[in-house]
């Protein structure tokens, strides 16, 4: 994955638009859309200037790669974003382990049924 495909998923993943982090980086919209699409080189003041935007150093910004896990949690909104690089086997290790969240719940759910019935039963058997 290219830089310039990192800064627009992590743009994305902000749900802001080309022209919000245009006006965050000074630069034209058009300008921005280049950038993104990797028309225009970025220089390292540049590089600098949107990894301090999106809250991270510019290394972390270059070393985004196929297997990084990028989560989102926004301070202002209820909305949070998780975005899983390219491996297929992170995405079905995530469905298997929220399979077997939910049963556990529902296991959960039911031994609390199961202890309230013999509570009551006990409760009878007392009086």
């Amino acid at each position: 994955m290219e830089v310039t495909d990192k800064v627009k998923m992590m743009r994305e993943l902000r749900n802001w638009s080309q022209e919000e982090m245009a006006n965050r980086l000074g630069m034209s919209v058009n300008g921005y859309a280049k950038l993104e699409r990797g028309e225009t080189q970025m220089n390292f003041n540049r590089f600098g200037q949107i990894a301090k935007i999106f809250g991270i150093t510019i290394e972390e910004l270059m070393s985004i790669n196929d297997r990084s896990v990028i989560c989102l949690i926004s301070e202002n909104s209820t909305n949070s974003s998780n975005y899983y690089g390219g491996q297929q086997e992170f995405m079905s290790e995530i469905e298997r382990l929220k399979l077997c969240l939910a049963h556990q719940e529902e296991l959960l759910s039911q031994q609390k049924r199961e202890i309230e019935t013999l509570r009551l039963l006990v409760e009878q058997l007392q009086k």
